[in-house]
């Protein structure tokens, strides 16, 4: 994945086999933790879901490495390519332990698109239908708009819920004011005109 600082990125990655992630509900909690410490530091994010077998971030990048530890001695730069790796590692460490199982939960490669970069926004997005492909001539703004609306459908789209925000596991409840949540920066997505 190559991330560039100033950038909005579509972040996602599955189930191996498309198999569940999530068992439980706290399974989705301690992701969420996982994310404000691995992805946070590095990106404002702007819209979120996780589904039971995969997982959508999209995210505005505001630095493409930080200092880890800087106060002890063993600081060291940290990208956050690097970050994400350490979270799903550690994420699927925790679940085999608890589930009793082992091995890659999942796919090898994450994957990450570049949103407002024309030539890159055209790419294939996972659907729990199999696989679709969004292809558009139309600018960055829709192309941000497409993405936005495709993670927070994602709920009903699977038919987990009637109500996208009746999905307690995606940022479309917050953008609804049916939550106090803070993971999401609401800001940007007013400023890019997403709502």
């Amino acid at each position: 994945m190559d991330f560039e600082s100033g950038h909005i990125y579509h972040i996602l990655n599955q189930g191996n086999n498309r198999r569940k992630i999530f068992f439980k509900r706290d399974n989705y909690l301690y992701f969420i933790k996982k994310i404000r410490t691995h992805i946070l530091p590095y990106a404002d994010i702007i819209a979120w879901c996780l589904m039971p077998n995969h997982f959508h971030l999209m995210v505005h990048v505001n630095n493409t490495e930080i200092t880890v530890n800087p106060n002890t001695g063993n600081e060291k730069l940290r990208s956050i390519n690097s970050s994400i790796a350490i979270m799903l590692h550690s994420y699927t460490r925790a679940i085999n332990k608890v589930e009793n199982t082992s091995g890659s939960l999942f796919r090898a490669r994450t994957k990450a698109y570049c949103l407002d970069k024309i030539e890159s926004a055209d790419h294939v997005w996972y659907s729990d239908n199999g696989i679709s492909m969004i292809n558009t001539d139309h600018s960055t703004r829709y192309h941000l708009q497409t993405c936005f609306n495709y993670i927070h459908n994602n709920p009903s789209a699977a038919k987990l819920v009637e109500c996208n925000t009746d999905w307690e596991f995606s940022s479309a409840i917050d953008y609804a004011d049916r939550r106090n949540g803070n993971l999401v920066n609401k800001d940007i997505a007013i400023k890019l005109g997403l709502i």
